[in-house]
């Protein structure tokens, strides 16, 4: 999904709403998580999920195609952890489409 079909489908769910206004809200929610997560704090949707930031360790890396050695700086990433209901919901309806293997 990307962001405007994001936007779209809470345009449809919340008619109150123009486009452009959910455009800003969403917008502005983000904007919020990443000055949250740029400041090293966790995010905590309940029933969706948390968001951290993981320091990677600088490291020696190959390149696969040339086999030459590459130093690769310290970094840091986002890290998703799904929440209990939201995976309990994925799995239900992954279960539920999928065929019995018997």
């Amino acid at each position: 999904m990307t962001k405007s079909v994001l936007i779209d489908k809470l345009v449809e769910k919340v008619p109150d709403f123009t486009r452009k206004q959910m455009e800003m809200i969403v917008d502005s929610v983000f904007d919020g998580m990443k000055e949250a997560l740029a400041k090293n704090e966790k995010i905590e949707i309940r029933g969706f999920g948390n968001f951290k930031i993981k320091h990677r360790k600088a490291k020696v890396a190959r390149n696969p195609r040339t086999g030459e050695k590459v130093e690769v700086p310290a970094k840091r990433a986002v890290h998703f952890k799904i929440g209990k209901p939201f995976h309990k919901a994925l799995n239900e309806t992954r279960a539920s489409k999928s065929p019995d293997v018997t």
